[in-house]
């Protein structure tokens, strides 16, 4: 049985609702997104492909220089006894053969570094040819257990173990380190961290131990800590004989002193803040960036040797920092230096050629040596 509408009465008219403006908005911004990811695709794959050629061809590159390194230094013992400063000099180029690898890593990825300082400090760091070769690095004691670990243990770099429990006898042993082993490897550079870690481990601890003892609240960087600084100074600096720090001005920068003369200041800025780790390192996929380091020289003189008054003047330079890095996430640049107009910028560069040098060496030596281990191994067994 069916009704219909009574003469005169028209029927209703069938229609579909209107879609609503939130529905097709989220419809919109679907398909935009769909199109965008359609779009991505191909740079995502192209992406992926990359990181895994990069990351094979690291591990090939790791497989051969690392162990023909060692393969040298083994072979060079002799040179040891015989003449100790050639021996360290000839593994000093190894070294910077071998970190200049790694630099190249990030530098082909687009990931390049822009010095800043002011002219004067511009003149007197020119010749850093060589400090590679002759730096000695005070780095976490995780390090110990990467692959570069055993050629900075060759090296003599010092592995320092953090935590309360462990920092006196920490002190101690790079002490003796120091003692042992600078001078006798004719190092001249020594590369130290005083914060003591990375900024999102340490930050929260900082801040809370600056509240707790009415000191500098810091955001950009952590309070420093001055206990291995104090034994660097104590162990480096050459002492006159009224007990003052022989300290280095202009004229002095060629001086033999085997004391250190200059403390160096570096504060790096990373883009947005976000600093780049070894997996981006390693695998660049991240774009192209641009990480900006401003230095600042102090004479060695100037600096104080008296633990509170060291402390002090640590803080001090903390403090700048924070200040430096806060001005360049405002306005994309360091300040420049005073009374100068502005600061005299470097792009650090690498030589394609000496790239392709060295990567050549190391992967000839990796060729050479397994076959003459080979060789050996065949007589024996």
């Amino acid at each position: 049985m069916t009704a219909t509408p009574r003469r005169g009465t028209p029927a209703p008219a069938l229609r579909s609702r209107p879609p609503s403006a939130p529905a097709e908005k989220d419809r919109t911004e679907s398909n935009v997104r769909m199109a965008m990811t359609l779009e991505e695709a191909p740079w995502l794959g192209w992406l992926l492909v990359k990181a895994l050629m990069r990351f094979a061809f690291m591990v090939a590159n790791n497989l051969v220089a690392i162990p023909s390194y060692i393969c040298y230094v083994i072979i060079l013992q002799p040179l040891r006894v015989l003449d100790s400063k050639r021996f360290w000099y000839i593994e000093g180029i190894m070294y910077k053969w071998l970190l200049g690898m790694v630099a190249s890593w990030g530098w082909y990825a687009g990931y390049t570094v822009i010095t800043k300082m002011s002219p004067l400090n511009s003149y007197m760091l020119l010749g850093w040819g060589m400090v590679v070769a002759q730096m000695m690095w005070l780095m976490d004691h995780i390090f110990k257990y990467t692959n570069f670990g055993i050629v900075s243990l060759v090296h003599g770099d010092f592995f320092i173990r953090q935590g309360r429990s462990y920092r006196d006898q920490q002190l101690l042993l790079l002490k003796k380190h120091l003692e042992n082993n600078y001078r006798s490897r004719d190092r001249k550079w020594i590369v130290l961290f005083p914060e003591g870690g990375f900024l999102r481990k340490r930050r929260e601890t900082s801040q809370a131990f600056a509240k707790k003892n009415n000191l500098p609240f810091l955001t950009n960087v952590t309070l420093p800590r001055s206990g291995a600084t104090k034994i660097i100074l104590n162990a480096l600096v050459a002492q006159q004989k009224n007990g003052s720090p022989a300290g280095g001005d202009a004229k002095e920068l060629d001086s033999k002193s085997k004391g250190l003369q200059w403390i160096i200041d570096t504060t790096i800025a990373y883009p947005k803040a976000e600093p780049i780790d070894i997996q981006t390192w390693i695998l660049g996929y991240r774009k192209p960036t641009v990480t900006h380091v401003h230095y600042r020289i102090f004479p060695i003189k100037d600096v104080p040797l008296e633990t509170d008054d060291l402390t002090t003047w640590l803080y001090q330079r903390f403090v700048e920092k924070e200040d430096l890095l806060s001005y360049f996430y405002e306005t994309g640049a360091f300040p420049p230096s005073k009374g100068h107009k502005e600061a005299v910028s470097r792009e650090m560069t690498l030589s394609n050629m000496w790239i392709f040098l060295i990567q050549s060496f190391a992967f000839l030596s990796g060729y050479m040596w397994y076959n003459i281990i080979q060789y050996f191994y065949h007589c024996l067994f």
